[in-house]
């Protein structure tokens, strides 16, 4: 099973993708997805969404999970993180694949063992589960322990 994890932002977009035999989880690839900020609001959801099909299209995941929005000190940052995700979410429904979403404290929790564990925890844990994976930026490692994430909780709560 392919899975592909999405860690939504509209500065930037990490995208991760890795494949569950069994038990076992393989790193497939991982990236980030930058859109210019000099552009429309408009045009930055179409860049994000054209970028998030290619990746859907090379690398066919059956399923998708994409981390929830968290509420910004800002609401127009949140506002705009909350339009990039559901870009995200369109993007991997349109295709036909099933999409979940997980809270950041539930992705740290599977990942670290606990809610508040630090980015680096993620990746230094990343680096455990996926022997040998270069991580494309923060942003994609985030997306890559999503990804996992949602490997782990399948079957959990269908």
């Amino acid at each position: 099973m392919i899975i592909l994890g999405i860690d939504p932002g509209l500065t930037c977009t990490g995208w991760g993708v890795v494949a569950k035999a069994g038990s076992r989880l393989s790193h497939v690839a991982n990236g980030q997805i930058r859109t210019d900020a000099k552009a429309s609001m408009a045009e930055r959801l179409v860049e994000l969404d054209a970028a998030l099909s290619t990746v859907i299209d090379l690398y066919k995941p059956d399923t998708g999970a994409v981390e929830e929005v968290f509420v910004n000190v800002n609401p127009q940052s949140t506002l705009k993180l909350g339009q990039a995700r559901g870009v995200a979410m369109l993007s991997v429904a349109r295709a036909g694949i099933p999409v979940a979403e997980y809270p950041t404290k539930v992705i740290k929790k599977a990942l670290v063992g606990t809610g508040g564990a630090e980015k680096q925890q993620v990746q230094h844990m990343l680096k455990i589960l996926l022997p040998g994976v270069k991580l494309a930026g923060e942003d994609a490692s985030d997306a890559l322990a999503v990804a996992i994430t949602h490997a782990n909780m399948l079957g959990s709560h269908r």
